[in-house]
């Protein structure tokens, strides 16, 4: 670990999972002794899904894809998600420590960029307890840090010297759709907070060969159908903030849900998308990627059937 990095993010603080406060919810459940957490899950990984992954921004997926492990489970449970057999623990296979490191180098055998670490914050002791498993055993590649940025920034902290990229969402910028769509009107405070740390831990973007990324941060905004002034709003605030030393990521793949509010029941338009990235060039945003038409599609969503969970036979 950089010596800089470490002084700064030393806080002589473990993560655990009872009282468990790693997400925004601080629902302290006791997960050592049996209870579940806000996130539906006890203290052992849950994993659904463990293979390369072509569908993340250029950087990360590049040409062979990486390496994404897909935890089930999540805290902040929007009534939007297109994971929602992962998120709501309908899918899943739960693995120990050892086992996930060894998902790891098995990714990596795969020819994986990287290893994508998705929704992985309820399990942030086991997760990080597994990269160190993996560090100890000479692994190398990037580790990815997927998350809706319901992170507290204790749980950010942690992960310095570990965690080399940030890959966070900005769903909302102010309370009112936190509430409706996610019941979290703390989202906002608590996700900028997270990025907030997550810049202090990779405060510049750095690539390497075939343009992968190594170390950063790259912001998401899912644009929602009939919402493209609280995506705005998200925009101005990221360009503002930290200017071309973080990535925004404006995403047009929104796709609707069975049983949704009539206003999130269709796809966003292109016309409102154009408005988005419209607006993010002509405050002066360079550092960013755009989706192509057609992203709006469940062929993004992968089969959440285990794959790659289980040691082979």
């Amino acid at each position: 670990m950089n010596e800089t990095v470490k002084e700064k993010y030393e806080y002589g603080r473990p993560l655990i999972y009872s009282p468990c406060t790693l997400c925004g919810r601080m629902c302290r459940a006791m997960r050592d002794s049996g209870g579940r957490g806000a996130c539906r899950m006890g203290n052992s990984p849950v994993v659904a899904r463990a293979a390369l992954h072509m569908w993340e921004e250029p950087p990360i997926s590049g040409t062979r894809g990486a390496g994404a492990v897909f935890f089930s489970g999540c805290s902040l449970g929007c009534i939007y998600c297109q994971n929602r057999v992962i998120s709501r623990g309908e899918s899943g296979i739960e693995v120990d420590t050892a086992r996930l490191s060894d998902i790891f180098f098995e990714l990596r055998a795969a020819g994986a960029h990287n290893i994508d670490l998705v929704t992985p914050t309820h399990f942030a002791p086991s997760v990080t307890e597994a990269i160190d498993m993996a560090r100890s055993r000479g692994f190398d590649l990037p580790f990815i840090w997927n998350t809706s940025s319901y992170d507290t920034r204790e749980t950010i902290r942690a992960l310095a010297g570990r965690v080399d990229i940030f890959l966070p969402d900005l769903k909302y910028s102010g309370e009112e759709l936190a509430v409706k769509y996610s019941a979290a009107p703390d989202y906002p405070a608590v996700a900028r907070a997270a990025i907030e740390e997550m810049m202090r831990i990779s405060p510049t973007p750095v690539y390497g060969n075939e343009g992968i990324m190594k170390r950063g941060v790259i912001v998401r905004i899912l644009l929602l159908p009939g919402r493209v002034a609280e995506a705005k709003r998200s925009v101005a605030y990221l360009y503002h903030t930290y200017g071309d030393n973080i990535v925004i990521s404006l995403m047009s793949q929104y796709t609707p849900m069975p049983n949704l509010p009539h206003e999130l029941s269709r796809p966003v338009s292109r016309e409102e998308y154009r408005d988005l990235c419209e607006y993010a060039m002509r405050i002066g945003v360079t550092n960013a990627f755009i989706q192509e038409g057609g992203a709006a599609a469940e062929s993004f969503i992968p089969p959440f059937d285990n794959t790659g969970v289980l040691p082979r036979e």
